[in-house]
């Protein structure tokens, strides 16, 4: 969706809007329902070891891989034509596929330290959210380049899967956790921008709600996985 530069203008001079109170608070609600769903998922699978053998040490591994991504490209693609109840439910759906593949991370990192990078996490994620609702400056530019990495990124951690080399998923992770600190700013920035651009029109208003909670969804969710790499405790460690 395009930024619009104008918006900057007009929002150095309004006042208090309830009503950007109230989209941001749907989004961040929307956002943490998704968490939460993929939290307990990913609990369940690592909690059962019978569970976690059948996901991920047979075939079905392949499925949990790679259902979450063909899941987000049609409702993705369909998110604005669905009822704001039917998107939820489908921001509900996906977060749950992607708890079964963070199951795996109960296997190999300890609870202690998956906790305190969740923590971590979330106190880095707020502070650049929060910066990005309230900062003046255009971070138009900085998202970009942040974006191009990403595609960079990708292509890199595909490379990997049959590289298998410590040292480009140490690299990975390192700039992974740049780049998606820097997207958590922006994506921000562009979703208050997107209130703006509504120009007072509510008749998808719910629909961009869960849009905006899934973006900043996927972005707290691969700045945690980056982060676990350096400050998750690996069990075969202790």
């Amino acid at each position: 969706m395009k930024h619009n530069n104008s918006y900057f203008t007009r929002e150095s001079t309004a006042g208090y809007d309830e009503g950007l109170r109230i989209y941001m608070l749907s989004i961040y609600r929307n956002m943490a329902m998704a968490l939460s769903i993929s939290a307990l998922v990913a609990y369940i699978v690592g909690s059962s070891e019978q569970l976690a053998m059948m996901l991920f040490s047979t075939p079905l591994v392949y499925v949990v891989m790679f259902a979450p991504l063909i899941y987000i490209f049609f409702f993705g693609r369909n998110l604005m034509s669905m009822d704001k109840e039917q998107a939820i439910l489908h921001l509900g759906i996906f977060a749950a596929l992607n708890g079964l593949s963070l199951g795996s991370i109960f296997l190999v990192y300890t609870a202690a330290s998956i906790a305190k990078t969740f923590f971590i996490t979330a106190s880095t994620f707020g502070a650049m959210s929060l910066y990005g609702y309230s900062t003046k400056k255009d971070l138009t530019g900085l998202g970009s380049f942040a974006y191009m990495g990403l595609i960079g990124l990708i292509i890199a951690s595909l490379v990997n899967i049959f590289l298998r080399s410590l040292a480009l998923d140490f690299t990975v992770s390192f700039i992974g956790v740049g780049i998606f600190t820097i997207l958590t700013a922006w994506d921000t920035q562009k979703l208050k921008a997107l209130y703006y651009s509504m120009n007072g029109t509510t008749a998808k208003a719910g629909n961009i709600a869960v849009y905006g909670a899934l973006t900043l969804y996927l972005d707290f969710l691969n700045l945690f996985t980056m982060l676990l790499h350096f400050v998750g405790a690996r069990k075969n460690d202790d």
